[in-house]
């Protein structure tokens, strides 16, 4: 004897794994799109360009320390990527200067409890402008218009609070370092 049995999924449970399967599609597609290159292509600068000036990025935001830590990541970057020497003091002979402006750094509830109505998570954003030009002052790359987003949680338990918002900014650092260095590379 053998019995049929009708699965009908509730209606509420069809859109949450289908609502999931639509966000797990889109941060797939996000993610290859940032930084993709071709493999084995060698990409540089002009030949002239030997020695890069990073001096401090200049920040319009209010936000602790942002632009030391965009100038420190983008440093590292450009010493684990590149042949480039890299430069920190002003008004020194480098061959380059790479210039950078924090315009705006936020961090904003994303998620909300519903019982309690606390956020659970936050989104840190971080606009920046770039500009690398050579001696003579000719512009070799910019974008005025970085835009980099980092999303962590934000603890309730007291007894083992760790707030995230700091790993979530040295996240955020590495990811516009990254992309910064494989953009200039890349224009050429």
């Amino acid at each position: 004897m053998s019995f049929a049995v009708n699965r009908r999924e509730n209606p509420i449970s069809q859109l949450v794994t289908r609502l999931a399967a639509a966000l797990a599609l889109a941060a797939s597609l996000a993610a290859t799109g940032c930084g993709y290159h071709t493999a084995g292509k060698a990409v540089e600068l002009p030949q002239n360009i030997h020695t890069i000036e990073i001096p401090g990025f200049v920040s319009h935001s209010q936000t602790f320390r942002i632009e030391q830590l965009l100038t420190d990541a983008v440093v590292r970057e450009f010493n684990a990527r590149t042949q480039y020497h890299v430069i920190h003091q002003s008004n020194s002979d480098a061959d380059a200067v790479l210039q950078g402006t924090v315009l705006s750094a936020s961090a904003s509830p994303l998620v909300y409890d519903s019982t309690t109505g606390r956020a659970v998570s936050a989104l840190v954003t971080v606009s920046v402008q770039v500009k690398l030009t050579d001696r003579q002052g000719k512009v070799l790359f910019e974008n005025p218009s970085y835009l980099f987003h980092e999303q962590y949680e934000i603890s309730s338990d007291l007894p083992s609070f760790f707030q995230e918002d700091s790993p979530a900014v040295d996240r955020l650092s590495r990811d516009f370092a990254h992309t910064l260095v494989a953009n200039i590379l890349e224009a050429y």
